[in-house]
């Protein structure tokens, strides 16, 4: 595996397991409540506008996505698109990159 794909790998990681540190204290103080945090994302216009860009980077990371799987048949790589809405872009992201640098058979 090259260096490059290893850093995708670890910025893949990384991106699940740090923002996920944060979601799980926040149920643990808050109890499992999605529209509680997601009214926690709106309390204010920055944290508002933090959420529109995310969520619009995961959108257009989606559209790329299936654009590239369609033309490459590389079907694993569609897995980064849960990791993306359920994690975040910043596990999505990678993970595709390191899928997508996989070596051509």
């Amino acid at each position: 595996m090259s260096v490059l794909r290893m850093i995708y790998l670890a910025l893949a990681v990384w991106g699940a397991v740090h923002p996920m540190y944060y979601f799980v204290s926040w149920f643990r103080a808050n109890g499992f409540d999605i529209m509680g945090m997601v009214d926690a994302w709106h309390a204010n216009a920055a944290s508002s506008g933090l959420v529109w860009d995310l969520t619009i980077a995961a959108v257009t990371l989606t559209v790329w996505i299936v654009a590239e799987v369609a033309v490459r048949r590389n079907w694993l790589a569609l897995i980064a698109i849960p990791a993306t809405f359920g994690i975040g872009v910043s596990c999505g992201l990678p993970l595709y990159l390191f899928l997508r640098s996989a070596p051509v058979k």
